[in-house]
């Protein structure tokens, strides 16, 4: 199983130096993903949780394609709708090119009724237009004589039904966001019968879980998967492998935009985790 993070992005203490060091700290510390977010008009409803400066995110992982070497990039996710899918699919292959295959496409529908609106696209649609983005961008890398004949991973995001149908359709994995342990396993049940129902494959499992170390255990039906002491944490890592999970992301963002003045606290949980996870001898180790 391999274990990517969610990088931010955004927020009053972000800055091109800051998103370097997160880059590097990522990779140094072995990882093997390095996501980041996507919105485009820094609306109320999106400066609420995700304030300025917002850097999108192709820009942002071309740019740290040239810092890293090895890292996975990726995006979780790209909001489908907010471009044309041929834009879409260029920057995608292109990236996928410059930074020698490390691209991983995350897409989602969207969720902030304001940016849709200062975009001019209808939010009562995004569900029908991200459906044909993806089908539209798939159908535009068949030109592999134009686009290149690479691969790239599509992780389809969101936890509601018509997200899992979604995945099923046309997503090489899905992509839930900051899940509970129980709701997860019930939901991959869910996952499984609705490939059935459609005679597909089941796609990949590749979570993005919370990262909120504690001193003290946690306990609750409400407790994030990755939320707790490191011994609950890792717990929560070898279930996510045995329910199947081939990626985790983890996201150390808990919605309070200060938290982009101190990076150092989300870095010294990921060393945390990384210990761990890397340590002779440990289940996580041997998986």
């Amino acid at each position: 199983m391999k274990i990517g993070v969610n990088v931010l992005n955004f927020g009053p203490g972000t800055d091109p130096g800051v998103l370097r060091n997160w880059a590097r700290t990522v990779e140094g510390l072995g990882f093997d993903l390095l996501m980041i977010s996507d919105h485009v008009a820094i609306t109320p409803d999106v400066a609420e949780r995700y304030p300025a400066p917002f850097y999108e995110p192709f820009t942002t992982l071309s740019w740290l394609a040239g810092l890293t070497t090895r890292i996975r990039l990726g995006t979780t996710v790209l909001i489908a709708p907010y471009r044309h899918p041929l834009l879409t699919a260029r920057m995608a292959a292109n990236l996928d090119e410059l930074s020698g295959g490390r691209l991983v496409l995350g897409v989602g529908v969207g969720w902030a009724r304001q940016e849709f609106a200062a975009l001019g696209i209808p939010f009562e649609q995004r569900g029908r237009l991200t459906d044909d983005h993806l089908r539209d961008m798939r159908a535009a890398w068949k030109d592999t004589a134009s686009y290149g004949d690479r691969e790239i991973p599509v992780w389809v995001g969101g936890n509601s039904d018509a997200g899992l149908r979604r995945a099923v359709r046309l997503g090489d994995a899905w992509h839930p966001l900051r899940p509970t342990s129980p709701w997860l396993r019930e939901a991959a049940v869910r996952l499984k019968a609705y490939a059935d129902e459609q005679h597909l494959p089941v796609p990949a499992l590749a979570p993005r879980i919370a990262l909120k170390p504690t001193k003290e255990p946690v306990s609750g039906p409400d407790r994030l998967a990755g939320e707790g002491t490191i011994d609950q944490i890792m717990d929560d890592l070898d279930q996510l492998r045995l329910l199947g999970a081939e990626t985790v992301v983890l996201d150390t963002y808990n919605g309070d935009p200060r938290e982009t003045h101190h990076p150092q606290a989300a870095w010294q949980a990921l060393a945390t985790v990384a210990a761990h996870f890397h340590a002779p001898g440990t289940r996580m180790e041997q998986s």
